[in-house]
C-alpha cells in the first residue's frame, strides 16, 4: 500500500537553505572573491517607504528629488512618447510621479540606482541595463496577467536577473572569456561552463546581490533557481517562485522575438513547461507578446 507523502516544507525551508548556502560560501567558499557593490542608501529609503501598508508619495518624490540625474529621468519618462498626448509638460518629480503613477515611478527609480551601484563597461555585456529594463517591463506587463503575483517583485526580477554577471566580471578574472566559452558551448548550459571555471555562477552571484542588498526573499530564491527549470512545480518551492520563473522565461523569449534574435535553448527545451504552469497556450502568449511589443515600440 502506497503511504501518504509526508508534508511540505513551506517557503521558509528553502529560502533558508538558499540563504545559508549562499551565507556559507560567503564565508568559506567561492563567494569570497566577489565583491558586492553596497546597496545606494536611496534604494534601501525606497524599499523601505514602499514596504508601508501605505506608501507616502511625498517621502518618495523627496526620495526622487535627492538625485538630480534621477529626478530628471522621471521628468523625461513623464514627458516623452508614453505621455506626450497628456496636458502641459511635467516641470517638478511631484507632477512626473503623478503622471506615470508611483509604483511605475518607483520600478524606474529602482533600475536608475541599480544601474549606477553597478556599472557595466565590458563588450560582453553590451545593453546590459537596457536589456534589463525592457526584461522588467515584460515582466511587470506579464504579472498583470497573472493573478496573484506582484508586477512590483516580477519587475525587480526582471531588472535583477542577470545583475550577477556584470558583478562577476567586476571580481573573477578571466570571466569574460567564460562568457564568450559559454556562449558558444552547445553540448552543456551556461552556467555549467560558469561553474566549471570559477566554481560558481551568475544565478548564485545574482542571489548574493539581492541578499546583500535585503530585497524580497522570493527574489533572492528565484534568481538563485531562475535556470534551474527541471524544478517547476516541484514540492516544497513556494509557487510564486516557480511563477517568476515560468514568466521570466517567457520574458526573455519575447524580448528576443522583439529584436529579431532566434529562440535560444532555454526556451526550446522548457517552454512547454513554463506554458504548462502557468496555464497559458499560444493564443494567449501571441496577445502577451502584443502587448509588450507595443510598450516597447513606445518607450
Amino acid at each position: 500500500m502506497m503511504q501518504n507523502p509526508a508534508p511540505s516544507h513551506d517557503l521558509r525551508t528553502r529560502a533558508q537553505q538558499i540563504r545559508d548556502d549562499i551565507d556559507q560560501s560567503r564565508r568559506r567558499g567561492p563567494l569570497q572573491q566577489i565583491q558586492i557593490p553596497p546597496c545606494p542608501e536611496l534604494l534601501a529609503q525606497l524599499q523601505q517607504a514602499m514596504s508601508q501598508p501605505e506608501p507616502d508619495l511625498n517621502l518618495v518624490a523627496r526620495i526622487a528629488s535627492s538625485d538630480v540625474a534621477m529626478a530628471a529621468t522621471l521628468l523625461r519618462i513623464a514627458n516623452g512618447p508614453l505621455f506626450k498626448p497628456v496636458g502641459l509638460p511635467c516641470t517638478t518629480v511631484g507632477q512626473a510621479m503623478t503622471r506615470i503613477g508611483l509604483r511605475e515611478s518607483v520600478a524606474v527609480m529602482t533600475g536608475f540606482l541599480a544601474q549606477h551601484a553597478i556599472p557595466v563597461n565590458a563588450p560582453q555585456l553590451a545593453r546590459f541595463w537596457e536589456r534589463s529594463t525592457k526584461r522588467a517591463i515584460a515582466m511587470a506587463i506579464i504579472a498583470q496577467q497573472l493573478p496573484g503575483l506582484s508586477p512590483d517583485l516580477a519587475h525587480s526580477f526582471g531588472l535583477f536577473l542577470h545583475v550577477g554577471m556584470p558583478v562577476l566580471m567586476q571580481s573573477v578574472r578571466g570571466y569574460a572569456a567564460t562568457m564568450v566559452e559559454a556562449g558558444a558551448r552547445i553540448d552543456r548550459p551556461y552556467i555549467a561552463t560558469e561553474n566549471a571555471n570559477h566554481k560558481t555562477d551568475h544565478a548564485v552571484v545574482g542571489a548574493l546581490v539581492v541578499r546583500v542588498w535585503n530585497l524580497p526573499a522570493p527574489l533572492m530564491s528565484a534568481i538563485r533557481l531562475h535556470h534551474d527549470f527541471a524544478a517547476l512545480g516541484h514540492d516544497g518551492i513556494e509557487p510564486e517562485i516557480h511563477t517568476l520563473i515560468a514568466a521570466g522565461l517567457i520574458a526573455e523569449h519575447l524580448m528576443r522575438r522583439h529584436e529579431g534574435l532566434p529562440e535560444d535553448a532555454d526556451w526550446a527545451g522548457h517552454h512547454q513547461a513554463a506554458m504548462a504552469w502557468l496555464h497559458i497556450d499560444w493564443e494567449e502568449l501571441a496577445q502577451w507578446e502584443e502587448a509588450i511589443s507595443a510598450q516597447f515600440d513606445a518607450a
